[in-house]
């Protein structure tokens, strides 16, 4: 067994490479989302092991007795020889090192610390290794930067009485205006949906998503803290009655165990919404029968011509447990608050996103999928990139043209110009021309008047469309046999131009002047 004064030692070692190894984590410079949030994990994994440490060693030196009785053994007090149990212990050390040379003192803390710093040469491994903190998050969530709220949308959406379900992005407007405004959550919502037990499991389960996404976020915020301040200023609240919106009334004492209000049946032992439903379901064959078995049994009958007025059945447990409730919803409703005023910058953060996807089409969002499945670039040995190789780098797996700024246009657009058309002009020695709108061109471009020359036909309207050669030449055929010669002709090819830069043909030219306009 080790002495006692060596265990504090031990742990006073501890503890001191444990604050070395959090200030290296901490003073790392800031890459990206993925790599900030991985440092924040260690340094509160770090955090977590000094805080035992502290603890264990605390113990340590409140025990008075045993540190006391081991600084009595190996002083020289009280004993014969002096410090025999001292020289005794050291030989039992040497003894133990002369016949195991290679253990070490430290076991497995040097590699526990190395795992922190990544001196484990993990880089140098030719397989990539799962990472364990974006296994904590779903794909919505993106490693922590938006917040994955679908279920509690729509567990809201399906409250009873509710009013109009909102959309998506109006719930998230919901969520924000309480974070901005810090004012309790749905404090609009009417007393008839909050006081249900729906409601207490809808807030119950949205506080407790709120909490984990906080503390895998964000590890190193003192959530614990917070949530315990914001219990203490709830229950001080709600002994003082403060909370405005919860009171329980008489309408609260109605609410069944299902989360219904209404008239009760004690024959049927259920609640009934309203007394129309009440009255008709007196005289079913149901409810006659147990009204039967409930007079054999002693107990107040119940009327099944439904004459008299019904059973007031609310018992001084259905209060309590109706009360109960209510302070459950009204305490997880005040912390989920808290959660979302800490989170109000994630809140807007997610609702720029969906308004972002929500403006893409399906293309566009399988691409960004896949574009997010690439693995992340590695930085470079002295902390820089090479701008030169990113740019080279571009994911381009469509294709895709490229636009102003060096990269792929968006899907849409080369759908829009159908620019995966191709049309082929065998004018053009059989060069191929991508999109309607660059075939069009062409025909006046330098390529296809060139081919046209090199036929001895004229690049005239006439021959728009045309891309074969054999159908130029049948094309000039037919035009000769329809005396229309005089396209053919070299004055109508050439163009001359005027004093004040105005283009006309030969012929056009020739007349202008024989008129003397030009």
């Amino acid at each position: 067994m080790d002495s006692i004064l060596e265990v504090q030692r031990q742990t006073h070692e501890e503890i001191e490479r444990y604050d070395k190894a959090l200030y290296s984590i901490l003073s790392r410079p800031s890459v990206n989302q993925e790599v900030d949030l991985q440092n924040a994990h260690k340094a509160s994994q770090v955090l977590d092991r000094i805080t035992a440490r502290a603890t264990a060693l605390t113990g340590l030196y409140d025990d008075e007795g045993a540190r006391k009785v081991e600084l009595e053994a190996l002083s020289s007090k009280g004993n014969d020889r002096d410090l025999s149990e001292f020289y005794s212990r050291l030989a039992k050390i040497q003894e133990h090192y002369k016949k195991y040379p290679d253990s070490d003192p430290a076991g497995g803390f040097d590699l526990e610390i190395a795992s922190f710093l990544d001196d484990m040469g993990q880089e140098e491994e030719d397989f990539e290794e799962e990472d364990p903190i974006a296994l904590l998050f779903s794909g919505e969530e993106s490693y922590g930067r938006y917040l994955d709220l679908y279920s509690s949308h729509t567990a809201f959406c399906n409250l009873k009485n509710v009013g109009k379900r909102p959309t998506y992005l109006q719930y998230l407007d919901i969520l924000i205006a309480s974070a901005t405004n810090n004012e309790p959550l749905h404090h609009d919502l009417s007393k008839e949906a909050r006081f249900t037990k729906d409601y207490e499991t809808y807030i119950k389960d949205l506080h407790s998503y709120l909490l984990s996404f906080l503390k895998k976020s964000q590890p190193l915020h003192d959530t614990e803290s917070e949530q315990r301040l914001a219990d203490e200023y709830f229950k001080k609240r709600w002994d003082a009655g403060e909370i405005q919106g919860w009171e329980a009334s008489n309408d609260a004492s109605n609410v069944d165990s299902n989360g219904g209000a209404g008239i009760w049946c004690a024959a049927c032992q259920k609640h009934y919404s309203k007394q129309t439903v009440y009255d008709s379901h007196l005289t079913s064959k149901k409810h006659i029968k147990a009204s039967q078995k409930q007079a054999t049994s002693s107990k107040p009958p119940a009327n099944p011509n439904g004459n008299s007025a019904p059973t007031p059945a609310p018992t001084s447990q259905g209060q309590s447990s109706a009360t109960t409730r209510l302070q459950t919803s009204a305490y997880h409703t005040a912390l989920a608050t808290s959660l979302l005023v800490t989170l109000a910058p994630v809140l807007n953060e997610t609702k720029s996103n969906v308004e972002r996807k929500f403006s893409l089409t399906a293309r566009e969002r399988e691409q960004e999928l896949q574009e997010k499945a690439q693995p992340a670039p590695t930085p470079a040995a002295d902390g820089t990139q090479e701008e030169e190789e990113e740019e080279e780098r571009i994911y381009n797996p469509l294709k895709l043209p490229l636009g102003w700024d060096g990269k792929p246009i968006p899907y849409w657009l080369y759908k829009l110009h159908g620019l995966g058309v191709e049309y082929k002009c065998e004018i053009c020695s059989d060069h191929v021309y991508m999109g309607r709108k660059n075939f069009d061109r062409h025909f006046q471009e330098a390529r296809h008047a060139f081919g046209m020359r090199a036929l001895g036909l004229p690049n005239t309207k006439h021959f728009h469309e045309i891309t074969r050669i054999e159908d130029a030449l049948a094309l000039a055929e037919k035009l000769k046999r329809e005396g229309r010669n005089e396209i053919f002709e070299q004055e109508t090819m050439e163009e001359l131009e005027d004093d004040e830069g105005n283009v006309y043909n030969r012929k056009t030219y020739e007349d202008l002047k024989k008129q003397g306009i030009i």
